[in-house]
Parts: C-alpha cells; structure tokens; sequence
C-alpha cells in the first residue's frame, strides 16, 4: 500500500475533499485508499492505491476545477453444494474529490492503472513551469 503524502506546504492549492473525517470512516466500515500527490516542474501526479479493481470500475470527472475519482466494485460468489448453497455478495466503492489548482493544463490529464495504483497526470501550464535561470548582461 502507499503510504499517505499530505504536505500541505508544497501544494497549498490541493484540497482533498474526501478524507475529512476519518473517525466517521472507521466507524462506518468505510475505508478510502491512500493518495498520494506528487509535483515535478512539468506536471502534478496523483497516484490512488486500490488493489483488486479494474480499470472499468473507476470514474473520472473534472467540473469546475474539481477532480473527482470514484469507483465501484461488485461482486456475487455462490457455491453449491449437494445440501446447501451459499451466495456472497461483496460491495466495495469510494469517492475523493480534489480541488485542481489554476496552474493545471485540464486538456491534457492522463490516467492509467496498473499493478493495484490508479495513476492520473495533470501537466502544469507553460507559465506555471519553472524556467532556467536567465543571466542578464549589464552594460
């Protein structure tokens, strides 16, 4: 599992939305994956740790500058036996929402999922990249 990345210091214009109250969440059962954000000079990544989906079980929405992930999960299990039959049904689903930061380029987000991680780039517009250091001649 990957571990949880809040460093509100790097990314003062991140808000996640979806794990504010997490005393709620364990006393409802609920449990919402591990986030990380990460930020390189070209883009933001935010890599999403759930293990046992697949891709069709995810949905992506951007509106108004918010990112929400959600998905959904489930699955139906019987088993026969010459006196009984038994059926088991498992539902999983979660949603987190993020306020996207004005420096993001919105047309370019890609996601993938591979190997339990959803991850999602979101590549920073050209005035919000660093440039190199500039050396000014003084005349």
């Amino acid at each position: 599992m990957l571990p949880r990345l809040r460093n509100t210091a790097l990314f003062p214009s991140w808000i996640d939305e979806g794990g504010q109250w997490p005393d709620l969440e364990a006393k409802m059962g609920a449990t919402m994956p591990a986030v990380n954000v990460k930020e390189d000079e070209n883009q933001y990544i935010i890599d999403v740790a759930a293990p046992g989906m697949e891709k069709k079980n995810f949905k992506l929405e951007l509106n108004h500058n918010v990112l929400t992930i959600s998905a959904e999960k489930e699955e139906e299990r019987e088993e026969k036996k010459s006196k009984f039959t038994r059926r088991e049904f498992n539902y999983a689903s979660f949603r987190r929402s993020f306020t996207v930061p004005n420096t993001a380029m919105e047309e370019g987000i890609k996601a993938s999922y591979e190997n339990g991680v959803l991850s999602i780039t979101i590549p920073k517009r050209e005035e919000a990249k660093v440039k190199p250091l500039k050396q000014i001649d003084i005349r």
